[in-house]
């Protein structure tokens, strides 16, 4: 009996601090007792607790009761708690899975992307990438996916100091062309390496944001021209923009 009164007094305490967020301004004991059907005297004692622990806060002008600043503290750990690779692997798997082709995962760093993650697939693909290598911006989708929500004075620094240099006969190299290119990637959602940094490889790509919103990362699917058809391309899109964010979503994203 005493262990069935916690719990219900816990699940009654997650009721009132769930009620209590949706109020910007919060909320008295009368109207969450109200609101939840508990008498007043109930309600002040779990409030009174809550208080004590930092999880609600009562304002001494109003006497209205607000969520507390241990929220901040507990959600901040649990966001530098959070591993990329660990959050996205099932999905990457998914993708794997799906297409048999190579799956990327690579971290913006420094005005280049490094490789963290690689799925075989199951087909036959020779590339350079390799997990803990680093590759250029401009000329992968997964650089590409990147450049395009970085804030613009960011993505020209990089390309003063990284230039457009050419890979192939399909490398951007122009600035301008290459900046058109980025504005219609954040409008797409996604970007494409058409044999840009290796003949006979194509990609797509997508982007990857943080709990504040800033891009971080990107996964991509790449294969052989054979198989990495537009038709296909158009496909895959389909696939990887939902991907992008749900891992994005792990990571705290809210669009």
């Amino acid at each position: 009996m005493e262990r069935e009164n916690m719990v219900k007094s816990v699940s009654r305490a997650l009721d009132i601090i769930n009620l209590v967020s949706l109020k910007k301004d919060g909320l008295g004991v009368t109207e969450i007792s109200n609101q939840m059907d508990i008498n007043k005297s109930s309600v002040y004692r779990i409030l009174s607790t809550l208080v004590k622990y930092g999880y609600i806060d009562q304002d001494q002008e109003t006497g209205r009761y607000k969520l507390g600043y241990r929220f901040l503290e507990i959600s901040s750990k649990l966001l530098e708690s959070i591993d990329l690779r660990s959050e996205a692997r099932p999905y990457l798997q998914e993708l794997e899975k799906e297409t048999n082709e190579v799956i990327h995962l690579v971290v913006y760093d420094q005005g280049e992307v490094v490789y963290i993650e690689k799925l075989e697939g199951n087909e036959t693909l020779r590339m350079h990438s390799k997990v803990g290598k680093r590759a250029p911006m401009h000329c992968t989708s997964v650089g590409k996916a990147i450049l395009a929500h970085l804030p613009k004075n960011d993505v020209l620094d990089i390309l003063e100091r990284k230039g457009l240099p050419l890979h192939t006969e399909h490398t951007i190299t122009d600035e301008e062309e290459f900046l058109q290119e980025l504005h219609k990637i954040k409008q797409k959602g996604y970007a494409l390496d058409l044999e840009e940094n290796e003949y006979g490889i194509r990609c797509i790509a997508v982007p990857i944001f943080d709990h504040l919103g800033k891009v971080v990362a990107a996964v991509s699917i790449s294969g052989p021209t054979i198989r990495m058809t537009d038709e296909r391309i158009e496909q895959l899109k389909n696939s990887m923009i939902p991907i992008g964010h749900k891992i994005s979503a792990r990571l705290g994203y809210k669009k």
